[in-house]
Order: structure tokens, then sequence, then C-alpha cells
């Protein structure tokens, strides 16, 4: 069975309040409104969750904020039995990311290549096999695909252009109007 992400994309308004302090937080956008992927390597990177590629996450097993939004939290209990790995990230930490990081192992997956003429040999996959000894960096050729024990970087994870760029580009533009430290995303996973 799969793993899905939920959450929120959270943000403290910080323009017409006197005192930033007094500013709460909103629950500015559902993530469902803007990703509806299922990207283990994004999972495993940010949040430790089916981290077949071996990533020191950045924010594993944190819970919810303690000062999280009553719509948020509502949301996450609203089916106790079912999500779990509950954390969350500050864009100020993910701004702050070595994208170049790699994995701290070699991926639990083998990787796929394909070759086409007019793009050389290309990724098309990632697999579950037996190694038979493999290591990182070998390669093999099975039924006219490069298969390649690999590990990846952060950007190789959650590179810029994927599914995962509407998040992005929603938490820096709300960190833009607001502050990097204002805006944060908690998520929560099913399976």
């Amino acid at each position: 069975m799969g793993a899905d992400i939920h959450g929120f994309i959270e943000c403290r308004c910080t323009y017409g309040t006197l005192d930033e302090e007094d500013s709460r937080w909103h629950a500015a956008i559902d993530l469902d409104l803007l990703y509806g992927g299922r990207n283990y390597d994004v999972f495993g990177s940010l949040f430790g969750v089916r981290n077949y590629a071996g990533f020191r996450p950045l924010a594993e097993g944190r819970g919810l904020p303690p000062d999280v939004t009553t719509e948020v939290r509502d949301h996450y209990e609203s089916a106790p039995d079912l999500f779990h790995s509950a954390s969350w990230i500050g864009w100020d930490e993910l701004s702050a990311v070595d994208w170049d990081e790699p994995a701290l192992t070699h991926d639990a997956r083998v990787h796929e290549y394909r070759y086409s003429p007019e793009h050389g040999w290309y990724a098309s996959g990632k697999s579950f096999q037996n190694l038979d000894g493999r290591s990182e960096g070998d390669e093999w050729i099975r039924e006219g695909r490069l298969m390649r024990v690999g590990r990846m970087t952060r950007r190789e994870a959650v590179h810029e252009d994927s599914e995962w760029a509407p998040v992005r580009a929603t938490m820096k533009s709300l960190a833009d109007v607001h502050g990097a430290e204002y805006v944060r995303l908690v998520a929560w996973f099913d399976n």
C-alpha cells in the first residue's frame, strides 16, 4: 500500500500588525491544492517517510507545531487511525538547504534507464531488486534497460521543475511578503 502526504502551508501575517508577536498563524492553503503526487524521494528527504534513498531527513518526527492552527489540527485529528508521522518545516529551513547534499547511503532501489536515439539514456524509474552483491556505481543491462546502483542528492529528489514546484513557489511567495520564519509546511502521511 502506498503512502500519501497531506497537510497545509501555514503563514503568520506580519503586515498590518503593531507587534509581529501578536500575529497568529493561518492555514494558508491545503497541500492537496498544490500537490497530488506520491514522491517517496521528497517524503524521505524532507520528513524521513519511505526514505528508500537514504537521506538525512530535514524534519523527521517533529509532530504538529505547538501553535498549529485549529483548522490544521482538526484535519490531522479527523482520522487518527489513518494519519501518522506529522511534522513540519519552515521556509527559513528549506531556503537554506544544501540541495547538492548526497544521501547518507546508496538508494535501496535500483535506478532504471531507457535508451532513445533522440535523448540517449534517460531515467525511467526505480525498483526494488536483488542487488546480487552489487555496490554503489555498479551498472548492468537487463532487458534493454540500464540498471544502476546509485546515490541521490536532495536536488535530484526535490528538483525545482518537479510536481513539488507549486509547493515551493507558494511558500516562497508567502515568505517574500511575510518573512521566511513566518511560513511553514505542516505535513502528515497515510498508508
